[in-house]
């Protein structure tokens, strides 16, 4: 896995819990003087190898080289902005999307709360989606579903109501149009409806209450955000407010890329890290 710029010490951390349950071994790209004189992974080092970068840039595109090559299998932000990441693996002549695929989000969060894992998307790399990346997204959100072991995922797609309003939110008439395919078996085995907001999505007794009725029955798996804005809030609010676990990858690139929020606990990052694995 391909550390880029491991300069802030959650991601240090979280590098040596990776090492510590050999998930991974690293090639950290960049901050030499750092990776070397910590201590902590001063035990690790036969596993580690560090590579040198002149600046956090040079070292996303160094990481997105050795990913086009096969050299790592999957990459890790460290203390550079997330759209300097994604501009190295977006790049049309050097980058790592997949062709024809789309880049999103997946987050996965275990809220003390809430019975069950609960996954969403996106907070990070689609600003407003368009239907066909919202297809995109449900694809993802599904198919993750299945490899946490969920057979029959609960997907909602959420909105502030209940109701279809073509005029001022025009997306949720592509969220009717996506409730179809899923009933006409486009998602292979799953359960999805919306728009819904997200109480009645994971609320039984808010559903009833406001008397809709929904198959998801307000246990859903995962949820569907209108846009990024509503994403980023919500995968901030569950870890500030909300004691949430969590973890996130991109999807759609030629390897897993994990882009923690620099204000991420180290926990989450190694999380990151394991779903990335996974």
């Amino acid at each position: 896995m391909a550390v880029v710029w491991p300069a802030d010490d959650d991601t240090i951390e979280a590098c040596v819990q990776t090492l510590s349950h050999e998930v991974a071994r690293l090639v950290m790209i960049g901050c030499r003087d750092i990776v070397e004189n910590d201590e902590r992974l001063q035990p690790y080092a036969s596993v580690i190898t560090v590579l040198d970068a002149e600046t956090p840039d040079d070292a996303a595109c160094k990481a997105v080289t050795m990913a086009r090559q096969g050299e790592v299998h999957a990459i890790m932000k460290g203390l550079i902005n997330t759209d300097n990441l994604l501009r190295a693996v977006l790049n049309k002549q050097t980058g790592i999307l997949v062709p024809g695929s789309v880049l999103t989000h997946v987050s996965v969060a275990q809220i003390p709360t809430y019975d069950r894992l609960l996954l969403f998307s996106d907070s990070a790399v689609i600003p407003y989606p368009t239907h066909e990346q919202r297809i995109v997204q449900v694809q993802c959100l599904v198919r993750m579903c299945r490899r946490l072991g969920i057979e029959t995922p609960r997907v909602a797609l959420v909105h502030c109501s209940e109701k279809v309003n073509e005029k001022h939110f025009p997306h949720t008439v592509s969220y009717r149009t996506i409730v179809e395919m899923a009933a006409q078996g486009e998602f292979g085995p799953c359960v999805i409806d919306g728009p819904l907001d997200v109480k009645c999505a994971c609320n039984e007794h808010s559903m009833l209450v406001k008397g809709i009725h929904s198959p998801l029955e307000g246990k859903s798996d995962a949820l569907v955000l209108p846009d990024l804005e509503a994403g980023n809030v919500f995968y901030k609010t569950l870890t500030l407010f909300g004691d949430a676990q969590i973890a996130g990858i991109l999807q759609g690139a030629q390897v897993p890329v994990i882009v923690p929020s620099r204000g991420d606990s180290a926990a989450s990052k190694f999380n990151s890290i394991m779903l990335a694995v996974l």
